[in-house]
């Protein structure tokens, strides 16, 4: 009898560890298969084009191919319902910016949370806005622009990729800063708004680099200023707000990379150091800044980061879009 408990109790041990090896095993064999990236937006635009950079470099950091999925409608929505009720186990995950994860929060009523339904994996880029104008425009500068605004209220048009998209609250939160009034135009996307920039159609947009800069560099739109503490890299004959006469008008289209909530530690640090690896990459770094957007220092790149960043954005921007009653059409 004893020999037959001492045995029981062996294997009853045995059995006990059991799920810790396995855990362990997963996570020091994460992953075994391709990974699925979740796009909120179509293919070609300024996130898609950085998620696949991003995708290129990562995937020969796991050893496994990273699937770039356009997952569009809804300013984002739609993909974030989708990458939050994806199971946590690290193969998927998603890239959001400004608009899906802080924005969306205070415009519509979501079935997710965009702060407390994802695990951050690391801040990826900031990409802050141009102020542009038509190329017709008599305005030089900012301190112009902000006059002739002035002196022709609800006159001048401002082109939008919709209510409650970012180029909508930049214009709202112009407005305040500089006491002007003019109307918005909603379009289906930034590229339709800034074609009709370029003809005259609208005024102005407050666009993200990204897609403004080669318009701003054929000289098809004026830029007036980046909406950021420090001049663009790619482009640094543009002027700050703070040079240009509006100082703390900071708007930016950061990038973050999230997975499900309850995804293990050990699965985001190992995301979280094939980002660090794919951004501290000379080439990775150089297409961040032709397309506008610059890497963060490695200290903010973390999970942590990331959060931080998220939280302080929202408790900036969520009283600003309600004050303004701004909801989604």
């Amino acid at each position: 009898m004893k020999l037959h408990r001492r045995r029981f109790l062996h294997l009853a041990g045995g059995a006990a560890a059991l799920p810790v090896v396995s855990r362990t095993a997963r996570a020091e064999t994460y992953p075994t298969r391709p990974i699925t990236l979740i796009v909120p937006f179509a293919a070609g635009g300024p996130t898609d084009v950085l998620a696949r950079i991003l995708g290129a470099h990562m995937q020969t950091t796991l050893g496994q191919t990273i699937v770039i999925e356009n997952v569009t409608g809804a300013s984002g929505t739609l993909a974030g319902l989708r990458a939050a009720r994806a199971a946590p186990d690290g193969y998927t995950i998603t890239i959001g910016h400004w608009g899906t994860h802080v924005l969306n929060g205070a415009i519509y009523q979501l079935q997710y949370d965009v702060l407390h339904d994802f695990a951050p994996i690391a801040l990826l880029a900031n990409g802050p806005q141009l102020i542009i104008g038509r190329p017709t425009l008599a305005a030089r500068d900012l301190k112009e622009l902000v006059g002739w605004l002035k002196d022709n209220p609800n006159k001048v048009t401002a082109g939008t990729a919709g209510a409650g998209s970012g180029a909508h609250i930049a214009g709202v939160f112009f407005q305040s800063m500089t006491g002007t009034s003019f109307s918005f135009v909603p379009y289906r996307g930034a590229g339709p708004a800034l074609n009709d920039l370029m003809a005259g159609h609208i005024d102005l947009m407050f666009d993200q680099a990204t897609n403004s800069l080669p318009q701003v560099r054929g000289g098809k739109v004026t830029a007036y200023a980046v909406t950021s503490r420090s001049r663009l890299a790619s482009d640094p004959d543009i002027p700050t707000v703070d040079e240009a006469g509006l100082p703390g008008l900071y708007i930016a289209y950061w990038h973050g990379l999230w997975a499900p909530k309850n995804a293990s530690a050990e699965i985001v640090a190992r995301l979280n150091a094939a980002v660090v690896g794919a951004l501290g990459d000379p080439a990775v770094k150089q297409r961040f800044l032709e397309l506008g957007q610059e890497t963060p220092p490695p200290e903010r790149q973390t999970p942590a980061g990331l959060k931080s960043h998220q939280t302080a954005e929202i408790e900036k921007w969520w009283p600003i879009i309600k004050a303004a009653n701004i909801k989604a059409d």
